[in-house]
C-alpha cells in the first residue's frame, strides 16, 4: 500500500479528533522507522491529481478507522485471537496488497499497546476514545460506508467460529457509536445461515410481518447495501459489499419461497 498512501489518508478527516491522535501513535511509529525511500513511496503518486488524492484518502482513512475499530472488537474478550488476527491479514491481502499486511499488522499492534497504555492511567479511556472515533466516523463517512465497516467487524468477530457476548456488546457500543442500529448487527450475524429463522433476522422482520412489510423491509435493505453505494472505496470493496448483497438475497429467496411470494 505503502506508507506514504497511510499518512496521505491521515491528512484526510482523520487528522484531527481522536482518530487523528490515535493516527499519530499508531502510523506515526512505523513511519519514523522506516527508510527515506519508504516514507516517500506513494507520497508524491497523486500529488498532481486531486481526484485521485482524494480517493486514496478517503481509501485509506476507510482502513484506519476499520483497523481502530478491529482493535476494540478483537479485544473485548481479553485476548487476541490467531483466527482473528490471520482474518485482519486476509483481508488486507485481498483488498489492499501485500505490502499492507505487514503495514496494517504493525498499525493493529500499535493500537493495542496504545490501548494497554492508556486504560493504565485510566481503565475507561480507550472505551470513551473509541466511541469518539465512532462520532467522528459517523461525521465523515458515508451512512453506506459504515455499514460496510461494521459488516467487515461482524466478520472478524465470527472468524474464530463463535461470537461471545462480549463481543457482541462490543459491536453494538461501536455500532451505536457510528450511527448505525442494533438490528443492523443481528441482521448481519445472521447473513450466512441457511435457516427460514435467520432470514428473517437478516431481513430485520419478525416471522409475523405481512407480506407486503416483508417486501418493504428487503426494499430497505437493498437500497441500504446496495454494492455501487461503497465504490468510491475501491473495486475491491465493493466486491466484498456485493458479496453481502448476495447473502440478503438468498434470505429473501427463503423468506419469499416461505411464504409463496413472488
Amino acid at each position: 500500500m505503502g506508507l506514504g498512501k497511510w499518512i496521505g489518508g491521515v491528512m484526510g478527516f482523520m487528522a484531527l479528533g481522536p482518530l487523528g491522535a490515535l493516527a499519530g501513535y499508531a502510523i506515526g511509529s512505523l513511519f519514523d522507522s522506516a527508510s527515506d525511500a519508504e516514507r516517500m513511496s506513494g507520497a508524491g503518486e497523486y500529488a498532481n491529481d486531486e481526484v485521485q488524492r482524494s480517493a486514496a484518502g478517503q481509501r485509506s482513512s476507510f482502513l484506519f478507522s476499520l483497523l481502530v475499530m478491529a482493535s476494540y472488537i478483537i479485544r473485548a474478550d481479553g485476548k487476541v485471537m490467531h483466527s482473528e488476527m490471520e482474518f485482519v491479514r486476509n483481508f488486507l491481502r485481498r483488498n489492499f496488497g501485500e505490502q499492507a499486511v505487514a503495514e496494517g499488522q504493525q498499525i493493529l499492534l500499535n493500537l493495542f499497546e496504545e490501548r494497554k497504555r492508556m486504560e493504565q492511567r485510566d481503565p475507561m479511556a480507550f472505551r470513551n476514545t473509541i466511541r469518539d472515533c465512532g462520532a467522528q466516523m459517523a461525521a465523515n463517512l458515508s451512512y453506506e460506508e459504515r455499514l460496510q465497516l461494521l459488516n467487515f467487524l461482524v466478520m472478524i468477530a465470527k472468524s474464530d467460529g463463535t461470537v461471545c457476548a462480549a463481543e457482541i456488546d462490543a459491536l453494538k457500543e461501536v455500532s451505536a457509536a457510528m450511527g448505525l442500529s442494533a438490528k443492523e448487527i443481528d441482521s448481519m450475524l445472521n447473513l450466512s445461515g441457511d435457516s427460514l429463522d435467520e432470514a428473517y433476522k437478516v431481513l430485520e422482520v419478525a416471522p409475523t410481518a405481512t407480506d407486503e412489510e416483508v417486501r418493504a423491509a428487503y426494499r430497505r435493505l437493498a437500497l441500504k447495501h446496495h454494492p455501487d453505494k461503497v465504490a468510491a472505496l475501491g473495486e475491491d470493496i465493493r466486491k466484498a459489499a456485493e458479496v453481502k448483497f448476495q447473502q440478503i438475497n438468498a434470505a429473501k429467496e427463503r423468506v419469499y419461497k416461505a411464504r409463496g411470494m413472488k
